[in-house]
């Protein structure tokens, strides 16, 4: 058994939900100005968002989403084990692959990238290629390869301890 259960990393990754909602509607410069996040921007080149000193309605929208995010996901956590188990076993690869295309998209498609080289046309899309960005989808992407793998984990003692239930039943009758 895994020292860190699947439903204790989710309910981590809830509050931390939770606790970056509430700075982006108190302090929104607070989150920016970590070090984790300028030093994750700075090795990846790329800027930090400006827009982000003073609260205003998009960090309070912004809040919003991540609040019920972090509410939704608590309450999934107190679903029955075996049902749990399936419907975190289905978010979890879903999860992950998309905060891995966000990060690779933040870092790949910056206007210096690798991919996106010298043609430089401005798109809405390029708000998303900040140092924030970049460091919420990359914790988020390992955050949820880390469910993942313990999900599976996880999933090979519930069957076992099923069949161990079934086999007691069976010797009841």
């Amino acid at each position: 058994m895994a020292i860190i259960t699947a439903p204790g990393i989710i309910r981590a990754l809830s509050l931390f939900h939770l606790s970056m909602a509430y700075f982006l509607i108190a302090s929104p410069s607070t989150i920016v100005n970590q070090s984790l996040v300028f030093i994750l921007g700075a090795s990846m080149r790329l800027p930090t968002p400006p827009s982000l000193s003073d609260a205003s309605p998009s960090t309070a929208f912004s809040a919003l989403i991540l609040a019920l995010l972090g509410l939704t996901d608590l309450a999934a956590c107190s679903l029955p084990e075996e049902i749990s188990s399936y419907y975190w076993g289905s978010q979890a690869p879903i999860r992950c692959t998309f905060f891995f295309a966000l990060t690779g998209y933040a870092y790949a498609f910056k206007p210096e990238g690798p991919i996106r080289g010298i043609s430089r046309q401005e798109n809405p899309w390029d708000n998303l290629h900040t140092s924030l960005v970049f460091t919420w989808s990359f914790l988020e992407m390992i955050s949820w390869f880390w469910v993942f793998i313990t999900l599976r984990e996880e999933r090979r003692e519930l069957a076992v301890r099923q069949a161990e239930r079934k086999r007691v039943e069976e010797n009841m009758l």
